[in-house]
């Protein structure tokens, strides 16, 4: 970790000490900006069943805010995050952010993994009038005037994840989930578009965040021999799930697996012996090509160490905050209206390309992408969209999606 960073990270303790026992001073005129720094809040799983999918989001938030700081900060101040742990539990996670907005006044949040913790969120920034980043990829059928989304919504990762199955000649599909609200909406939509492709969804299991028993349920997908496996599992439960696959003599080969919640964290996680040759469906993977990519991998290999991998959801983390930096910067204040107005059309090139803010619905175009996780346990892709794909988060552009909002 570079000192600068350590150097935030202390900080952040202070601040949180000064904010818990009233020693900070009367609020800033402007929300988040005090003296020479401008707070903004980092809120993600540090602890519980989806760590292992969030530190790494967290991570990359911070080395965005260290680069802003080493370019001068925004509008001249450095940035002060303000780092809270929502622990894996979607009411924490609406508790600190609350906390976030009027106890340390940040201009901004950047966190959440889950639909579940958004969710919970989404009503606290709604009736705070404050700003959510949220960077992962989600089921869709939602948009608020106080999120911006920065991971894909359904067009621009679980359609083009059907869409290869079915060019590759898949006509069974079995669906594997974690029991809450983004594998079961995202499911309802697999399944209108199953109906409306050729396809049969041959079965659908779900199973608490944090399960670690899959016997039963890969002893249902061998009598069911469907042609791939759609998976929506979340957290630590896929190391699991994997691994009970290839006890099971299930391979790539015989039963496909399409994963989007698995990036190369996960990968990591679960043992690449274990998922190898298996598919994910993304925007962004480390081996995506591009010298802009190729500075943010080694940036953050040098701040987190030579080992660590980079992946869709902690980069979709890194872009909110450069977006959300650029917003602010093209408004002339942190303010949330005047930041929200101007964010608009914004566009930036990212590592995973060029990434432009629709007005609109307040997603980002992207690129979807289709890899193959590889035995060293970097993912190679194997499909792409060619261009930027439109945010269509309520599914208007498909007959087949009709009804579904």
């Amino acid at each position: 970790m570079s000192r600068g960073l350590r150097g935030s990270l202390v900080a952040v303790g202070l601040v949180a000490a000064l904010t818990t026992t009233g020693c900070v001073g009367s609020a800033p005129s402007e929300a988040g900006a005090s003296g020479d720094t401008i707070k903004v809040g980092v809120l993600h799983s540090l602890s519980g069943t989806m760590a292992i999918s969030e530190v790494t989001v967290r991570d990359a938030e911070l080395l965005a805010i260290e680069e802003i700081n080493a370019k001068g900060g925004v509008l001249g101040k450095k940035l002060e995050p303000v780092v809270e742990d929502g622990a894996s539990d979607w009411p924490t996670f609406a508790e600190k952010a609350q906390k976030l907005i009027s106890q340390d006044k940040v201009a901004t949040v950047f966190g959440g993994w889950t639909s579940a913790s958004r969710k919970a969120m989404l009503p606290v920034f709604e009736r705070n009038k404050a700003l959510l980043w949220y960077p992962v990829q989600y089921e869709g059928l939602e948009s608020s005037p106080y999120i911006f989304y920065t991971g894909a919504t359904t067009n621009q990762q679980i359609v083009p994840g059907l869409d290869y199955l079915k060019e590759q000649g898949k006509k069974s599909v079995f669906l594997v989930g974690s029991d809450y609200v983004f594998p079961r909406t995202a499911n309802k939509i697999i399944k209108a578009y199953a109906a409306a492709n050729g396809m049969e969804i041959v079965g659908e299991e779900y199973t608490p965040l944090g399960h670690t028993e899959y016997s039963t349920v890969v002893n249902k997908l061998q009598q069911a021999k469907p042609d791939a496996v759609f998976n929506t599992l979340n957290g630590d439960s896929n190391v699991a799930f994997f691994k009970s696959l290839r006890g099971a003599g299930i391979t790539a080969e015989t039963m496909p697996t399409v994963s989007v919640s698995v990036a190369e964290e996960e990968v990591a996680g679960i043992g690449p012996d274990n998922i190898a040759g298996h598919l994910v469906a993304w925007n962004y993977y480390q081996t995506t090509t591009g010298a802009t990519n190729d500075a943010f991998v080694a940036a953050f290999k040098a701040t987190y160490g030579a080992n660590k991998v980079t992946s869709d959801p902690m980069e979709a983390g890194y872009n909110a905050v450069k977006l959300w930096a650029a917003a602010a910067e093209k408004a002339g204040t942190v303010e949330v209206e005047p930041v929200k107005a101007a964010a608009k059309g914004i566009a930036l090139d990212l590592p995973e390309g060029t990434v432009t803010i629709d007005g609109e619905n307040q997603h980002v175009f992207k690129t979807a992408r289709i890899g193959l996780v590889q035995p060293d346990g970097q993912i190679k892709e194997v499909w792409s969209s060619g261009a930027p794909i439109k945010p269509d988060p309520y599914l208007k552009g498909y007959d087949w999606a009709a009804g579904l909002s």
